[in-house]
């Protein structure tokens, strides 16, 4: 049963040709570098993500890039290749984050909403509505505010609050999907032999709904990106003391621009560039994929098999049509 249900998702993929496929496994490999990153980053990265010294002394200050540290150095002493390695590690942390919470929460809303209907339908559009028309960044950022003092801002506060920014999404997806399958044919099937609702909702409905999921999650995941470095440019994102954040050491290098010190800005900002263009790739490839409707599948060149006798070549002259003011024979 299992590999089956892992064949059905995978055979698509492996069914993929030509751009899509391309695009898939470019956005998984740019994708699989920078987790790698994130999971080796004590053993990859050279210091520490908040480290200014070691046995020779301390860095120095914005020093260009060199044999000891070959991104160079920031405003604050930091090693910058160092800082792009942890930074690696906090923004998979945080989007993951902020994906499972948004699936956790948003998926079974719109699977209730939509399948119940009613009252509870009216409030909950009416909230995820409300949500939705506020500005992202700004309900981000009100978000990490209000619970900057009680959880601090670390990596759990700015998953929370990019969370609030993708649930309304998932739910008018998954709420517009669900209103369209529950009155198919084999959902009045089930109701009509007494299928309790969790079974009809969880083997019936939810199969079909959940196929479009994966793919907005990996171009949230992009977007989330960009606002996980957008509340750290801010300062509303994760302290520096806390974890390595690409954002903030953006904001840290605007005068460094200025002054002709490339190398602290650029490498944060290529960073993020990388990781947003990955995840929307791997976004785009599967929904070339999973999608049924815009899929481009291999096919095989058929081949005609040769008669005995030449007869193949002769019905084939005979389905020619007539040459010049030759009128057409009969048989």
């Amino acid at each position: 049963m299992r590999q089956r249900r892992l064949s059905r998702w995978l055979g698509p993929i492996r069914e993929s040709t030509g751009v899509s496929r391309w695009i898939l496994w470019s956005g998984v490999a740019i994708v699989a570098f920078f987790v790698i990153l994130a999971v080796f980053a004590p053993l990859l990265a050279p210091y520490g993500f908040d480290q200014v010294s070691d046995a020779a002394g301390r860095f120095p200050k914005q020093g260009s890039p060199d044999g000891t540290h070959p991104l160079g150095t920031t405003v604050g002493s930091y090693d910058v290749l160092s800082r792009v390695i942890w930074g690696a590690r906090t923004a998979i942390e945080v989007v993951v984050l902020a994906v499972v919470f948004s699936l956790v929460v948003g998926v079974p809303l719109g699977l209730f909403s939509g399948y119940v209907g009613g009252r509870a339908d009216r409030v909950l559009v009416l909230i995820m509505d409300a949500l939705f028309a506020f500005p992202y960044i700004l309900l981000a950022i009100v978000i990490a505010f209000l619970l900057s003092d009680k959880l601090g801002q670390g990596v759990v506060t700015a998953a929370i609050a990019i969370t609030a920014v993708y649930v309304p999404q998932y739910f008018r997806v998954v709420r517009n999907h669900v209103i369209s399958v529950r009155e198919e044919p084999y959902v009045d099937a089930a109701r009509a032999l007494g299928a309790p609702r969790r079974t009809i909702v969880g083997r019936y409905v939810l199969q079909n709904v959940i196929q479009s999921v994966p793919a907005l999650a990996t171009l949230n995941a992009a977007d989330a990106i960009l606002t996980l470095a957008a509340l750290g440019f801010l300062g509303y994102g994760i302290q520096p003391t806390d974890a390595a954040e690409w954002g903030y050491d953006l904001q840290r290098a605007i005068d460094d621009a200025g002054a002709g010190i490339w190398w602290t800005g650029l490498y944060p900002g290529l960073a993020i560039v990388l990781l947003v263009t990955g995840f929307t790739l791997l976004g785009e490839g599967l929904n070339d994929v999973i999608n049924p409707l815009i899929r481009a599948r291999s096919t095989a060149k058929p081949e005609i098999e040769e008669q005995p006798g030449g007869e193949g070549e002769a019905a084939i002259l005979s389905m020619e049509p007539p040459r010049g003011g030759e009128e057409p024979r009969g048989p």
